[in-house]
Parts: C-alpha cells; sequence; structure tokens
C-alpha cells in the first residue's frame, strides 16, 4: 500500500513537470528530465520493491541501466559506467577508487606506463582471439605511443580508431590528429589498420561514415556488446581536458548524454566540426585508460584542477564535467603534479 502511494504521488510530479519542460525547454533539458525520471523511478523501486525495479528495467533505455555486458565474442564480461546510470542532475558519482588511480613521478613515467599497457592489451587480445581493437586521441597521449620494441608480433593484427577527430583533411599536419600519429608513430607499426575520416568538414556525413566504418567491422576484429550491441574496444586511451571535456564531448552540450544507439556523434562546436565516439562507447571499452601530465601552452599549471574534479570532487555529474562518466571504468594515470590535489589516500599507496 505504502509502495503504491509513493507511485501516485510520483506520477502527479511528473505529469506536472512534464507538461512544462516539453512546452518551454530545450531538448537537452527534455532529456536530462527523462533521466531524472529514470533515476528517481529507480531509487523509488528498488527501496521499496525489487520485484518492480526487475519488470522495470528492460522498458527502460539501455543506457540508464547499470550492468555489466557480456560480450559474445570472448565471453569477458565488460562493466558499463554507473556514472552514467546516475542521475546527472540530482547526484553525483562516488569518488573513484583508490586502486584504480596510478600516480608516477613525472611524464616520462606515465607515457612508459601507458605504452606497456598498450603492449600487454595487444598481447592479451591477440591470445583469445587473434585480434587487437584500440581506440587513441589525440593531444598528448600520441606522444606516448613513440617507440617499443618487437611492434610487428602486435601492430599487424592491430585495428586502430579515433576517440575523436577534426573534421579536415587526413593529410593535414596540423589539425589531423591522424597527420600527426603518422609522423610520430603510426608509419611504424607495420600492419595495423586505421579506420580514417573522409576528410571533409561536414561533421554529420563524417560521424555517419565513421559509424558506419565501424559498424562494418566483423566482430572478430571489432567485438559487440550482447546486450547493447555497442562495440568493446580492447583498449581505449582518453585525454581529458581541464573543463573535463573527453573526446570532444564537452560539458553542458547534447552529445554527453547520447545514448547507446549511435557510437559516433558529431560535433559541431569550433570551426572545424568534430567527431566523437559517444560516452556508453568510451566507457564501454573492456580496458578505459585516461592519462594526464605534464605542462603546455595549453595547460600551462598542469592539470591538478581537472584531475581533483573528474576524480573525487563531489558534485559533478557528466554535464557539468563528462570525464566522470568514466570514474568508476577507468584507470587514471598521471604525474605527481596532476595528482596533487586529489588527497592523501591517492598520493600515499
Amino acid at each position: 500500500k505504502e509502495h503504491n502511494q509513493l507511485l501516485v504521488s510520483f506520477i502527479k510530479i511528473i505529469h506536472t513537470q512534464r507538461r512544462y519542460i516539453e512546452k518551454n525547454c530545450h531538448e537537452m533539458y527534455r532529456t536530462t528530465f527523462c533521466r531524472a525520471i529514470f533515476s528517481a523511478w529507480f531509487t523509488l523501486c528498488i527501496t521499496h520493491n525489487q520485484n518492480t525495479v526487475e519488470a522495470f528495467l528492460p522498458t527502460c533505455p539501455s543506457q540508464a541501466t547499470p550492468h555489466n555486458c557480456h560480450s559474445s565474442t570472448f565471453g569477458h564480461r565488460t562493466k558499463f559506467s554507473t556514472s552514467i546510470a546516475a542521475s546527472d542532475t540530482l547526484s553525483s558519482p562516488k569518488p573513484t577508487p583508490v586502486e584504480n588511480v596510478v600516480v608516477l613521478e613525472d611524464a616520462d613515467a606515465v607515457g612508459d606506463k601507458v605504452r606497456s599497457i598498450v603492449i600487454e592489451a595487444a598481447e592479451r587480445a591477440i591470445a583469445e582471439r587473434g585480434y587487437f581493437a584500440l581506440a587513441i586521441p589525440g593531444g598528448s597521449i600520441l606522444k606516448m605511443l613513440v617507440g617499443g620494441e618487437d611492434l610487428e608480433r602486435w601492430t599487424s593484427k592491430t585495428t586502430i580508431a579515433y576517440v575523436n577527430h577534426k573534421c579536415v583533411d587526413m593529410e593535414d599536419g596540423s589539425l589531423a590528429t591522424h597527420a600527426k600519429a603518422r609522423k610520430l608513430f603510426l608509419d611504424n607499426w607495420q600492419g595495423a589498420t586505421t579506420i580514417v575520416m573522409d576528410g571533409t568538414d561536414d561533421g554529420l556525413a563524417e560521424a555517419a561514415s565513421y559509424e558506419a566504418k565501424l559498424r562494418a567491422l566483423p566482430e572478430e576484429i571489432l567485438p559487440r556488446c550482447a546486450d547493447t550491441g555497442l562495440p568493446v574496444f580492447d583498449l581505449a586511451l582518453i585525454g581529458v581536458g581541464d573543463d573535463g571535456h573527453v573526446g570532444s564531448l564537452y560539458p553542458g552540450r547534447d552529445e554527453v548524454l547520447a545514448g547507446p544507439e549511435k557510437w559516433v556523434l558529431p560535433v559541431d562546436m569550433k570551426s572545424p566540426p568534430s567527431i566523437t565516439l559517444s560516452l556508453p562507447v568510451m566507457s564501454g571499452a573492456r580496458q578505459v585508460v585516461i592519462a594526464a601530465c605534464g605542462v603546455s601552452d595549453k595547460y600551462p599549471q598542469g592539470k591538478s584542477e581537472g584531475m581533483k574534479r573528474a576524480v573525487v570532487a563531489d558534485g559533478e555529474t557528466i554535464v557539468t564535467f563528462p570525464a566522470v562518466g568514466l570514474r568508476d571504468v577507468a584507470t587514471w594515470i598521471m604525474d605527481e603534479a596532476a595528482a596533487s590535489k586529489l588527497g592523501e589516500q591517492y598520493l600515499s599507496k
């Protein structure tokens, strides 16, 4: 009886608020409102009636449901981020577990660690199914992939996709991540296959084309999640900005709320536009690694404040700081400067 009374009250509130929001608010806020409804319903049901949750979940958008995803290709289970499932307006995800944060002395040590993770992930994937699917960003992480020995033993079985990329000519040495990656390391990765863009400035067309290229890959090369159909990269390397953007998912924009039906999104925020993997695709990788270190012209003070907000700060959501959507699935690798504001529990391991 108490449960039914709560549901009736809840439905009345939804009805009143929904009419106002549908009439007056931008699509982004309508989407956020729907997610808030799900979160409140989920909390209500799990508190009062577990069976209601089990009956209700199959009808909900899958990106709103915390779950483990089983890949039909190689039998492991991939944990999708509960940070994404948490309401982006009502709650903030828990701080990153201490064991998921790796603090190293300097940028060189971070680069060495990232490079070793790539090699280990490649060898594991190839041993299990014969192929390795890797997603890479632009920025400083590209430099971490330079070097290594006996590359041929795994690069020839590697398929590379970009986490995000500007909509420019692929040979543009100043703007194209692909051109920079080729110059730094890709040309030395003998036999590797790279999924490239078409090289136009049309964000919508480029996103659709890139997603089609990913979907065309057979499952033995790019596995799929049996529950959602999302691609499961063996390893996704992701950079994060001081404003919390990951890939080209920026705070306050509709793209951060995209569900699993879209793998690749156009982002028409700057000129030229760009494309980006969606947050469900990023978080759905078998292994997610975020690296942050050093200072640059773009980040003269380093990324300590950004890392604090991404890893431990309360009150952040995927709307205000998209990187928190990866809190509970990523391994965060950073130098001491970037980790300086995280708290003693992360620095004294």
